[in-house]
């Protein structure tokens, strides 16, 4: 042993250093147990830090089953959850009251939140164009109307029949193309849940328009004139 360490064992073995000598031999003792009671600390220190923060949470009002489009809200369609405040889509409503009485434009899964999207009306054209309108269209050949849903884009022929003319005829073909690639914003169907016309006769659809283009579509559609030709561009 060196000189130094047996000085300093000399000295804390002394009468005077009683306690230096029994905290030694309590650490030599249960060196073990204090060992693990510092990893403890060490894991539950790491574990601390790796716990992301309490996230707040706000009420938004969902769909309480799958919905049609069209379906009428009412206390029974509608539940209010608790979700996270930074997934909580724009548009979304806390109140179920502020709904009740409206009617969807698109179809919703059992779950999903209520937003102005989502609803006929005045959240119809949202996210659409500055200018572009809605307007209500009653197809010459209604059974399209099952092939229709919002998001399809279409283009407004009126005239004769346009079924396997091509998209860019014109007036040559005897049809006249009033406006392309409009997209639906709403169709009446067979199963809307929400008592909105069946598809027939007097079936509608809702397309998004240019107000220059309104006029003519309005006018054409008045005269029973009206067909649709689904696109994809």
């Amino acid at each position: 042993m060196r000189p130094r360490f047996r000085t300093l064992s000399r000295t804390l073995s002394a009468p005077g250093h009683i306690p230096a000598a029994r905290l030694r031999r309590f650490l030599t003792r249960h060196r073990r147990i204090l060992a693990a009671l510092a990893c403890c600390a060490a894991i539950g220190c790491t574990v601390q830090a790796l716990v992301p923060p309490e996230t707040e949470h706000v009420v938004v009002v969902s769909a309480s089953r799958d919905l049609p489009v069209g379906a009428v809200l009412d206390n029974t369609s509608l539940q209010t959850v608790r979700t996270p405040a930074g997934s909580v889509p724009p548009g979304a409503y806390d109140r179920a009251e502020d709904l009740l009485g409206r009617r969807l434009a698109t179809p919703l899964l059992q779950g999903s939140p209520v937003t102005d999207v989502s609803l006929a009306g005045s959240g119809l054209l949202a996210g659409t164009p500055p200018g572009t309108v809605a307007i209500p269209l009653r197809p010459a050949d209604p059974s399209v109307l099952d092939l229709l849903g919002p998001g399809q884009l279409v283009n407004v022929v009126t005239g004769a029949d346009p079924a396997g003319v091509p998209e860019d005829a014109g007036r040559s073909s005897g049809a006249e193309v009033l406006a392309t690639s409009v997209p639906v914003l709403w169709v009446s169907g067979t199963d809307t849940g929400g008592g909105w016309p069946a598809t027939g006769g007097d079936g509608l659809v809702v397309v998004a328009a240019s107000r220059d283009n309104a006029a003519r579509l309005t006018a054409a559609s008045g005269a029973g004139s009206i067909y649709l030709v689904l696109t994809e561009e």
